[in-house]
């Protein structure tokens, strides 16, 4: 290869090819080198392919810690890595101990009255809310990564639960068939979320975008808090419909049933747990009243009941809640017949909805102390707590927001905090349900109303519609979608929504036109840069995505357009003639065949108006390929370099020297 040759070489080459001065062009600080561009090392393709399936599925490198050790100490660390009590555990002491029992006490105060009013939320009966608070937080002990995650039943999982089951099976005609049928959607749901883990797919999940899941939650939010007006009311006769108008529409309809009682006691109550939440919002320090404010109105609401039980009749209570350890209930599960359809997609949608929350609730309590949460772990972790959650009587369960602030606030250093939880529920379950007899319906749908209007984030809303209109039209969509439609059907829309705008980046990808910034060789948008300027006679193009068969065609269209008004933007300017056009491919990551394809296609249109194409920084894959399709002998010795500035460097060296 000759010193002037710029062909894409086949070994590693460090080089230089020839070096330009100043003085030949303007444009360029002294002196500058022009570099051959090269291809990556060559690799079979049975390398490439075990390369690329390592990148997708193990980006971590989880067992990096293994390399040069003993066959005991792979041992040791493969058990901490897939049994994470094994990393904390040998290090506890007293001290973290101590943390831990305060804070799962805490923890426990506010979930035992969320798990009974969740269990209703999802028409099951209440005791399966206790059971889920109990079995679940001690598998996710010895499983889990997060040190603050605080497990059991949230209220977007019971609503969807809930709105999805009802639809097809009645929970107050037939309860055994629609119990039977949330074990089994419980199971899918766990089954799904351990697949996910093992086979380390946790990307699938990514579908759901923040933009989603605000709009999902606040109009899940919404419609939850109009379900809990039965309650609040005093309502018995009430839709099981869960669209926005039917629960309107029943709430107005059923006025002669509301009970002044019951509103009383509610409102009542609802203000006090409002202004508990509001307190410690405003001063975290401050966040055991609202931690303990649910146990509180609970014994509070239960004593007035009891005191008052010969005078109030209008208000409606729990009743007998049976003593004991969970149930076993793996002979409950609907593995046939004709509702296991509904089963198992009750239980996917569960089971990612219930991934994603429990997974960013970890990941933001652990950049709150510096520590890393491994998603594929906690997706093994829920996926295996709600499988063995399925045989002990529990439903679908995950880290809740509101008990991981409570437990975080609290100060909990590790799992541990789970395992006392769950000891508190445990002695609740065995001496304390005959004293949830008299607790009223009314102060259940209090708390679940307290608990989901913190999922109605508006400003987070906001700042979609001032940041992405597309992220606010998917947020959008999703919470119109949740109101007026179905839940199952709004997180459709949203998804699809958000899948749109995927395929839209991808097949309407960023064109630009580059400038150069004078006295430097960097090029930048000529419309966001002011001081970066035309370079005579060269049109320099930047594609910001790969080039697939999905955008090939309209890149096609896209630059041959940009080089139409650039000739008019010349001839208007009386600027010197176009003769070159540089296609900068530094955010061109990949390339297809039919991307290939458009590149010889434009170069040839670009022939026919007498214009040179050049490529300018390919990526390594890219170059490969374009090596491998033999385009760039089409290309000749000055078709490709290794930067723009090169480029245009040398492109006009070449000129100036032609008579």
């Amino acid at each position: 290869m000759g010193v002037n040759s710029n062909r894409v070489e086949h070994v590693a080459c460090l080089e230089t090819t020839v070096t330009i001065s100043s003085a030949e062009v303007g444009v360029m600080p002294p002196p500058m080198q022009i570099h051959k561009v090269c291809l990556p090392p060559k690799l079979t393709t049975l390398q490439k392919l075990k390369h690329r399936l390592i990148e997708i599925f193990f980006p971590d490198d989880p067992l990096y810690r293994c390399k040069n050790q003993t066959w005991f100490k792979k041992l040791i660390i493969c058990l901490q890595f897939f049994f994470p009590i094994f990393q904390w555990g040998s290090e506890y002491n007293v001290s973290l101990l101590k943390s831990d029992v305060i804070a799962g006490l805490t923890i426990a105060s506010l979930a035992i009255p969320q798990g009974i009013s969740y269990a209703k939320l999802a028409n099951l009966p209440p005791i399966v809310g206790l059971y889920s608070s109990f079995v679940p937080p001690l598998i996710y002990s010895i499983l889990g990564s997060s040190r603050h995650l605080a497990v059991g039943p949230v209220s977007i999982a019971s609503l969807v639960m809930g709105s999805m089951l009802s639809e097809a099976v009645s929970p107050t005609e037939d309860q055994i068939l629609y119990l039977r049928l949330a074990f089994t959607a419980t199971f899918f749901a766990g089954l799904f979320q351990a697949s996910l883990g093992l086979l380390r797919l946790g990307f699938i999940i990514d579908f759901l975008s923040k933009a989603t899941l605000v709009g999902f939650m606040a109009g899940a939010a919404v419609i939850v808090s109009l379900q809990q007006l039965k309650g609040l009311l005093g309502i018995v006769h009430f839709t099981s419909k869960m669209q926005i108008i039917p629960v309107v529409s029943s709430v107005i309809s059923t006025k002669d049933e509301w009970s002044w009682q019951t509103i009383f006691m509610g409102f009542g109550f609802l203000f006090f747990l409002l202004t508990a939440r509001h307190i410690s919002n405003r001063n975290p320090k401050l966040f055991w009243v609202s931690a303990a404010a649910p146990l509180t109105s609970v014994i509070l609401s239960t004593l007035i009941v009891f005191l008052l039980k010969s005078k109030v009749h209008g208000i409606p209570i729990i009743g007998h809640l049976p003593k004991g350890l969970n149930p076993p209930s793996l002979n409950m599960l609907y593995l046939s017949g004709p509702h296991l359809a509904v089963a198992i997609k009750t239980g996917i949608v569960t089971g990612i909805l219930s991934l994603t929350e429990g997974i960013a609730v970890g990941r933001t309590f652990a950049a709150l102390k510096n520590y890393q949460v491994d998603g594929n772990k906690e997706m093994m972790a829920i996926g295996v707590m709600n499988i063995a959650g399925t045989c002990s009587s529990c439903y679908v369960t995950t880290g809740s927001f509101s008990r991981s602030a409570v437990s975080y606030n609290a100060g909990a250093q590790t799992a541990v905090s789970n395992i006392v939880m769950a000891s508190a529920v445990l002695v609740t379950l065995l001496f304390l349900m005959p004293l949830f007899y008299y607790t009223p319906n009314v102060i259940l749908a209090a708390i679940i109303i307290t608990a989901v209007i913190g999922l109605i984030d508006y400003q987070a809303a906001l700042k979609l519609w001032k940041v992405d209109k597309l992220d606010f039209m998917a947020c959008f969509c999703s919470f119109v979608g949740v109101l007026f439609i179905s839940v199952p059907l709004g997180l459709a829309i949203a998804v699809a929504v958000s899948v749109f705008k995927i395929l839209l980046h991808v097949t309407r990808p960023n064109t630009l036109i580059l400038g150069n910034i004078r006295g430097t060789q960097i090029y930048q948008n000529l419309n966001r840069y002011r001081e970066a300027s035309r370079i005579p006679s060269f049109l320099i193009l930047a594609v910001e995505s790969p080039i697939y068969f999905a955008n090939s065609t309209y890149l096609q269209e896209r630059i041959l357009r940009w080089v139409r008004e650039e000739e008019e933007w010349v001839k208007e300017n009386n600027g010197s003639a176009l003769k070159c056009v540089i296609l900068d491919m530094t955010a061109v990551t990949a390339i297809d065949t039919s991307g290939i394809d458009t590149v010889c296609e434009i170069k040839k249109m670009l022939e026919k108006r007498s214009l040179t194409l050049v490529l300018a920084n390919p990526v390594g894959s890219v170059t490969e390929k374009l090596d491998q399709s033999e385009i760039t002998e089409s290309f000749g010795p000055h078709g490709i370099y290794l930067s723009v500035g090169e480029a245009v460097a040398h492109i006009s060296s070449l000129w100036r020297a032609q008579p």
